[in-house]
Formats: C-alpha cells, sequence, structure tokens
C-alpha cells in the first residue's frame, strides 16, 4: 500500500481532538477522481448511489457489483493517495458467506482500502467474519438506502430519545463485532456524539451532526446537479449551467458550420491534395469542404516511398 495514503484509523488520529473533520466524497470515476484529489480531498466514497446519478434509477437497488467494481477500480487509479471505500449493493451479502465472497471481489479488484455495507442488527455476524477475513468494514447506519421500501421512503432516522440509543446501541455491536469504521446518515447529531464516546474507531457522517471525525456528501449534490438534494448537502456550485452552456455553444457552431475549422481539421499538404484531385477525376469526383495545409512541406514520390 501507498505509505502517503490515508487510511480509515488516522481519520481518528489524537490531533482529531481538535476536531477538525476529515472531507470525503463520493466519486465514480478516474477523472474526477484525479481533480478532487488535486483539489485537496484525500478521501472517497464509491457509493451505490451511482445507480441514481450515474445510471439514473430512482434508487440505489439496481446497481450491481461488477458495476461498482470498475468504478471503485477507476476512482483508485485516479486517487492513488486517497482512502477509497467500496459499497456493496443490495443483494450482495445476503449470507456471512456471499459476504465474504463479495467483499473480497471487491478488495482484491478494485484496490480499495475498505468496504461499505448497509448494516441491521442480523449483520453482526457478517461484520464479525469480514473482519476475521481481514477486511475492514464500515457500518452504515440510520437511513439506509437499500432499505428504503422498509422504512417508507428516504426519511431521517433517531427522531425519537429511543430511536437514537437503538442506533447507538447497535452501532456500539457493529463495532465489538469488528467494524472498523461507522458512517452515519440523517441522524441527529446527538447520534455521533453520544457514540463518539463509546467506540474508538472513526465516525462518518452523511447527515449526522458536527461530532463526526469526517464527513461525506453526494458530490453531484454539492456541484448542482442532482434533481433533488437532501437538506444535509450543501450546494458550493452550480456545475449544470456552464456545462448546458458549452452543450449550447457545440450545437450551434455545429449547426452555424463553424465546427469543426480547418484548425480543427486533419489537411492533406498541398502536393498531396493534388495527386488526390488528379486521381478521383475518373470517378467524377471532387474536393470542397477544405483547404490544404500550406504549412506542410511537399515530398516527391521518391521520398515518400522511403
Amino acid at each position: 500500500m501507498n505509505s502517503t495514503r490515508l487510511t480509515l484509523q488516522q481519520l481518528r488520529q489524537p490531533d482529531q481532538k481538535k476536531h477538525v473533520a476529515t472531507p470525503m466524497l463520493t466519486c465514480y470515476d478516474y477523472t474526477t477522481a484525479r481533480l478532487l484529489s488535486a483539489a485537496g480531498v484525500r478521501a472517497f466514497l464509491v457509493g451505490d448511489s451511482a445507480a441514481n446519478v450515474i445510471l439514473g434509477y430512482d434508487s440505489t437497488l439496481p446497481i450491481s457489483l461488477e458495476f461498482l467494481i470498475e468504478l471503485t477500480a477507476a476512482v483508485r487509479r485516479g486517487a492513488p493517495d486517497a482512502l477509497v471505500i467500496g459499497d456493496l449493493p443490495f443483494g450482495s451479502y445476503s449470507t456471512r458467506q456471499q459476504a465474504l465472497k463479495s467483499a473480497a471481489s471487491m478488495v482484491k479488484r478494485s484496490g480499495c482500502d475498505a468496504i461499505k455495507l448497509e448494516t441491521g442488527r442480523g449483520h453482526i455476524g457478517h461484520v464479525q467474519s469480514l473482519a476475521d477475513n481481514g477486511v475492514a468494514v464500515v457500518a452504515h447506519l440510520g437511513l439506509r438506502p437499500q432499505s428504503v421500501k422498509l422504512l417508507g421512503g428516504y426519511k431521517s432516522q433517531g427522531k425519537t430519545a429511543d430511536e437514537v440509543m437503538r442506533i447507538v446501541d447497535l452501532a456500539h455491536d457493529l463495532v465489538v463485532a469488528g467494524a472498523a469504521a461507522v458512517l452515519l446518515e440523517a441522524v441527529p447529531g446527538e447520534v455521533a456524539e453520544l457514540l463518539a464516546q463509546l467506540v474508538e474507531v472513526p465516525i462518518i457522517g452523511c447527515g449526522a451532526g458536527p461530532s463526526c471525525h469526517s464527513h461525506v456528501v453526494v458530490l453531484n449534490d454539492i456541484l448542482g446537479l442532482s434533481a433533488v438534494t437532501p437538506r444535509f448537502a450543501p450546494k458550493l456550485a452550480d456545475m449544470a449551467s456552464p456545462l448546458q452552456l458549452a452543450a449550447r455553444k457545440y450545437v450551434k457552431d455545429i449547426q452555424a458550420r463553424h465546427y469543426p475549422s480547418a484548425e480543427q481539421s486533419y489537411l492533406l499538404a498541398a502536393d498531396q491534395r493534388a495527386e488526390l484531385e488528379t486521381e478521383i477525376e475518373q470517378w467524377g469526383l471532387n474536393l470542397k469542404s477544405l483547404s490544404v495545409d500550406k504549412s506542410r512541406p511537399t515530398k516527391t514520390k521518391q521520398e515518400r516511398a522511403k
């Protein structure tokens, strides 16, 4: 492993007592990972939210493990020094054996540092089995998009004192079972604040208040590219407008025959153009669209044969 790469454990180091949280973003491709890494982002989650923002589904359920492995591998190549967490999609960890097989495929083929899975009490054994086999597990609690049909929609969790304690208790048990980190989504800040006092692993927040050691949001949400944005995601840019503006200009340039210009085309040298025109005369064809490239030196037939 790259010695300069951020690790899960470093999300909760002694200097984190000053509570300077580590920024984390979702990412799904090489180019974006490269640019975000250059901007100082050192942690990425390749989430099953790709089902929504990349593939256009209305839930995360349809995305496949194979597809997420490819996306995670692309992010790893784009950000070799970053912490990369791969996500296990719906249906890929129904049993302990299947969870281990899926996690092994994700880690070995993508090069990710940890895997995330949405966890209920029935997954404590899964987490223990994965940890026993050397897999760093991020246990996802609170709003779990893969269980949205059971939850009755994308609703915040932990709305009562009893619900808060149930989430904290489950998270504690998952850590005891071997979870290397906990991700809390759409829960009151009290959940993270209490949990931080009970466990020694990093707490990653996705709309979970200021007590988390790291915060993650969906990149498309903060860039203004999502049709619907959760309340915990800040809108930091409007990337939709420049994207549409560039696309409109491209369309207009083609319609106005401004593209492609001679500068954007590959041109024949003058002697080659003349030779080609002579050869196509017998076919009744002609060339009108482009001028010749006068900057390229002409060659004799003997020179071209060399």
